[in-house]
């Protein structure tokens, strides 16, 4: 996680990860603002370029050729990727409000959602047809479609498309080009696949001159697809449509790409909108209503220019845009956008022939489809490569931005060297409102905690349980402080439960750069409510803690759990049995990936994917593998599986066989350790080579270092009596542990001094 020189003193935040706002993140990456955060708000981290959809369909592009990993680019740009959906807008708390974290502060807003299906209260079309819009979403939708064709094999399968726009007809010709080869490719006939195009309006492609228009209609003709002009859809049905004219049109799968309008949620924000739902702009592209919130994209309706929902629009708007978004936190005048009257339109037939329009013009061939290749290409290229600079923060010692008087004060303050006298307190008023927000799980066995302050917490033992400790503590490795706060306490409760402990209480240690109040106060409680969260799900009250100013935002806590004094239900590390099975409930991998990720190197739909494991508690797999007779068992931590394994076999007295390939590893592992990225705790961890017994013929095996990959918020590692295990993984998968995995065997230990055996 980067951290910057700067405090930061004003928010900017970006709804959506369209078009516009990665042109917004590029050009905040070459050009970062002292004192500014950016934060992006989107439900997937893969945003798809629309220009290459129809060539991802057809089969000549692959997934990462048509998607701009916004993960990676928020890095670059240094700005804050959060993960959830966008449900509202607090104007006067200048607040977005979020569906499953809590809300996001800003001093400037923009939106760039694009539009969302718009099926005209045609009844039976929203059961039955499937909008192409929005297209974060649309890989689902087809990748099902392709399986329904794959698996078809009686009958006529008839394919609809309703809309003949540019769209509807780029669609349909990439969807047949690639129905009919897959089906080729599996010995079957593809005229068992019928395609039909529905135009409400007397022609296909209306916005277009007649010679285009012609030469379309040549390819559908040629290509032996069904074109239905005035024929507007007014009822869908199982298997059918039926049209304004009478006409009934056959329909097993039916794509809906006509007109979309704007998200649900904009219209409780207040804001201006025009009768389609989009967002109302100025030449400036801030909305009618409120000047810190902008709009660009398909989302927005230009006051003085009426413009077609056309990828171009949103694409040119990037620039002026991300000036609008500088110039207005800096208080200085914003630019015009004077968007082009004309443009090319650049449409594929699916099968590596495009056509040319613009204006009265119109030009096709394969050369077409080459020159529409190249440029996107070169377009994708843009925010797949970044320059040298790529991840570095601004260091300008002076601000541009407008600040009040009492800010810059606080912010003089920020960047002063710090006495240490006070201990690097953060002051109490804004620890205060910070954890005053918070709602912490009430327990009995609590007697003075963090409501009711005092110089230490006081909590009681019951009679006959004995405390269980444990403390972690680390620095974040990710730029989502919410996220971040749930991982550091799922991390710290890991210890716990593989004791075989309740969680009782937590004392948290945090460090927060320092920087404007409102803004430090706003960090504490993102970071705070993500991991009380994780705490209260777990029965713990967080009772009390210390937070200091660092250099770097990190967090700890100390956990308190109870057991039964007797310890009959205690796991310990030391009780492996010879003949028992080692068991490991989740993937490995954190280490490699974040280091990787630090380095533009991973892609983000990895890092989603071990972030979403990294915050699955062990609560109930602990629970499990005491049901199943477990005779020891640990958290993966810092030394990685090699290291903890080395550690329960020791005091066991047996040794150990571990089988590589049955490793569960998150996804992209294999490919960052392959390309050398490690973490840098990964040399200390390799150390420990000398306790595996052959380890010189698995030096070369690609799974080889990831025994010495530092876990964060790993798994459990434990051993199971051989005749339960099958129903142990069973069971394991089945609460949700579904990489749960077994790995090797216990053995008696040998004469040998190296207790781990390696196999393939």
């Amino acid at each position: 996680m980067q951290q910057p020189t700067q405090p930061i003193a004003r928010d900017i935040v970006l709804i959506g990860g369209g078009h516009s706002h990665v042109g917004v993140l590029k050009r905040f990456g070459m050009q970062p603002e002292p004192g500014v955060r950016l934060t992006v708000i989107c439900t997937d981290v893969h945003t798809p370029y629309s220009g290459m959809l129809p060539g991802y369909i057809s089969g000549h592009y692959s997934y990462d050729d048509v998607h701009i990993d916004l993960a990676r680019l928020a890095v670059f740009a240094g700005a804050r990727l959060y993960c959830d959906e966008v449900v509202g807008i607090d104007r006067a708390g200048q607040k977005v409000l979020c569906r499953n974290r809590p809300p996001v502060v800003y001093d400037s807003l923009s939106i760039n959602i694009g539009s969302t299906p718009s099926l005209g209260g045609v009844p039976g079309a929203d059961a039955f047809t499937t909008p192409v819009k929005p297209i974060t979403r649309f890989n689902a939708r087809w990748l099902a479609l392709l399986a329904r064709v794959q698996q078809h094999t009686r009958g006529v399968l008839h394919v609809a498309v309703v809309g003949a726009g540019a769209g509807g007809v780029e669609l349909l010709l990439s969807m047949q080009y690639r129905l009919r080869h897959e089906l080729k490719l599996l010995g079957r006939n593809p005229d068992l696949l019928e395609f039909h195009l529905l135009s409400a309006s007397a022609q296909i492609l209306p916005t277009h001159n007649p010679r285009v228009r012609q030469e379309f209609a040549k390819v559908l003709a040629r290509r032996g697809v069904h074109v239905h002009v005035n024929a507007k859809v007014t009822r869908v049905e199982p298997g059918q449509l039926m049209c304004a004219n009478g006409e009934n049109v056959a329909a097993d799968e039916t794509m809906w790409v006509t007109q979309a309008g704007g998200a649900p949620w904009l219209q409780s924000t207040g804001l201006a909108l025009n009768e389609g739902g989009f967002v109302r702009v100025n030449d400036q592209l801030q909305t009618l209503t409120d000047p810190r919130i902008f709009a660009a994209g398909d989302i927005v309706a230009m006051e003085n220019y009426p413009l077609e929902k056309a990828g171009v629009f949103a694409v040119r708007m990037g620039p002026p845009l991300a000036d609008n978004l500088r110039l207005s936190v800096q208080g200085r005048a914003l630019k015009a956008y004077r968007p082009q009257s004309s443009w090319l339109a650049l449409i594929s037939t699916g099968d590596k022939f495009a056509v040319a329009s613009r204006g009265a013009l119109g030009f096709w061939g394969a050369w077409v489809w080459r020159w529409k290749d190249h440029i996107d290409r070169s377009f994708m290229r843009k925010f797949a490569e970044f320059p040298a600079m790529a991840g570095q923060v601004a260091t300008a010692p002076n601000s541009q931005l407008a600040l009040t008087a009492d800010e810059s004060l606080q912010a003089i303050s920020a960047i002063a060297m710090r006495c240490g006298g006070c201990g690097a307190k953060v002051g109490s008023t804004v620890l205060s409102r910070a954890l005053g927000q918070l709602q912490v799980v009430a327990r009995d066995d609590v007697l003075i905690g963090l409501h009711d302050p005092d110089d230490a917490a006081v909590v009681r033992v019951p009679p006959g349980k004995a405390l269980v400790h444990s403390v972690d503590f680390f620095r974040a490795f990710v730029d989502d402080p919410y996220l971040f706060g749930k991982v550091a306490a799922n991390h710290a409760l890991g210890d716990i439960f593989a004791m075989g402990a309740d969680p009782q209480s937590a004392t948290a240690i945090a460090t927060v750069p320092p920087g404007l109040e409102a803004k430090v106060e706003d960090l504490l409680f993102q970071m705070m409510r993500g991991a009380v969260e994780v705490l209260n799900e777990a029965g713990c009250a967080l009772v009390g803690g210390h937070t200091g100013e660092g250099a770097e935002l990190a967090l700890g806590f100390a956990v308190n759990g109870l057991i039964d004094e007797s310890l009959v239900n205690v796991t310990r590390k030391g009780g492996m049995q010879p003949g028992d099975v080692l068991i490991l409930t989740k993937p490995i991998g954190t280490g490699t990936l974040f280091a990787a990720h630090a380095r533009l190197a991973a892609k983000g739909r990895w890092i989603d994917a071990a972030l979403q494991s990294m915050v699955v508690s062990n609560r109930l797999a602990a629970q499990c593998l005491r049901e199943f007779g477990a005779t020891a068992c640990t958290d993966l931590t810092g030394f990685g599986l090699l290291g903890h394994l080395v550690e329960m076999t020791k005091p066991s007295g047996v040794d150990a066989e571990l089988v590589l390939s049955n490793l569960p590893l998150l996804d992209g592992a294999l490919e960052t350790v392959a390309a050398g990225i490690v973490s840098s705790l990964q040399p200390a961890n390799v150390r420990l080579r000398r306790a595996m017994r052959n380890q010189e013929q698995f030096v070369n095996h690609p799974r080889y270092p990831l025994i010495f990959d530092p876990q964060t918020a790993g798994g459990l590692l434990a051993s199971v009596p051989a005749d339960r295990v099958a129903d142990c993984v069973a069971a394991l998968q089945a609460l949700g542990y579904q990489h749960t995995a077994i790995i090797g065997r216990i053995l008696e230990q040998g004469d040998a001094l190296e207790p781990v055996v390696l196999l393939p």
